[in-house]
């Protein structure tokens, strides 16, 4: 049996024994792969593991020399009228979710106004780097910032990311101005979810091909901004989390997890509907990597 296998299978356990509302578990060790489901392998909207893949697209961009973590607002919004002090908001502030801006707006409520970035960006910084805030509407103004550079950003990633990993034509909620709302709304797959899961773990590598800049995935788990939470909310970085135990992870809401033990050479994407307990979840696939790959040969990467 493989150390695949072995993953799955006690992961799989603790979802049936804890009756846990997943759908679907891929698990790389190495090159090992295993998968199970416990319904059909439909694609599903994967919320706030939407933010991973727009940093990603973050990535790709500063690797092209389109922007840069420092780029400021102004420099790519110039029209929108900034509220005072966010001038100096950059693009890493966005994606850390540490603009200072008081304002909380998530993908499935309706959108202020006519503009989600002037809605946003029209209020006053607290300072930013100064304060944690949570919401779709971060990342959503990075992409608005992306955009204003490459166009639609969806269709940008086609020939960058999704196509080389055979993502076909990915569906991205959008916002009423037709831009993607970013912090969720990315429909997948579990399969196809677990090959950015790969790319994330192989440092930006797939299939011989250096997808994004290996500094740049090094760079999403590196520095960690505190939160004020506790547990797996304690540390958040380029829109990923810190944990549980040595991993650190894309999380979206219902349990829809792309889990990076890299000590270990091991993923585990997740695709689920629980309602309540999506840290048992990433608890248990936590636990079922540590547990069965401890003692296992180290595997060298494509």
């Amino acid at each position: 049996m493989t150390a695949a296998q072995s993953v799955l299978d006690r992961f799989v356990s603790a979802v049936d024994r804890e009756s846990l509302g997943a759908y679907g578990v891929h698990v790389l060790v190495g090159d090992d792969e295993a998968s199970h489901r416990w319904r059909s392998d439909d694609r599903v909207n994967v919320y706030s593991v939407s933010k991973g893949v727009s940093a990603l697209a973050i990535g790709i961009a500063v690797d092209e020399g389109v922007l840069t973590l420092d780029t400021r607002v102004p420099e790519l919004l110039p029209d929108l009228q900034l509220g005072a002090g966010v001038e100096e908001v950059t693009v890493e502030h966005l994606l850390t979710m540490t603009s200072g801006i008081d304002f909380q707006w998530f993908g499935d409520e309706p959108v202020p106004g006519t503009d989600l970035a002037q809605a946003m960006l029209g209020l006053p910084t607290a300072g930013p780097g100064t304060v944690f805030r949570y919401s779709d509407a971060s990342p959503y103004a990075a992409m608005r910032m992306l955009a204003a550079a490459v166009g639609d950003v969806r269709d940008w990633l086609m020939p960058r990311l999704f196509e080389p990993l055979g993502i076909d034509n990915p569906q991205w909620h959008r916002c009423p101005l037709g831009f993607i709302v970013a912090g969720s709304g990315l429909e997948l797959r579990t399969g196809e979810l677990s090959r950015i899961g790969r790319v994330l773990r192989d440092r930006g590598r797939w299939q011989g091909r250096q997808l994004v800049d290996a500094a740049w995935i090094d760079r999403m788990h590196a520095d960690w901004v505190a939160t004020g939470s506790e547990g797996t909310t304690a540390r958040y970085g380029l829109a990923v989390w810190d944990g549980p135990g040595d991993t650190w992870r894309l999380d979206g809401r219902y349990g829809q997890l792309v889990i990076v033990d890299e000590a270990r050479e091991s993923v585990v994407t997740i695709t689920a509907h629980e309602e309540s307990r999506t840290d048992l979840l990433a608890s248990s696939a936590a636990e079922a990597i540590a547990a069965e790959t401890e003692h296992s040969p180290g595997r060298s990467r494509i």
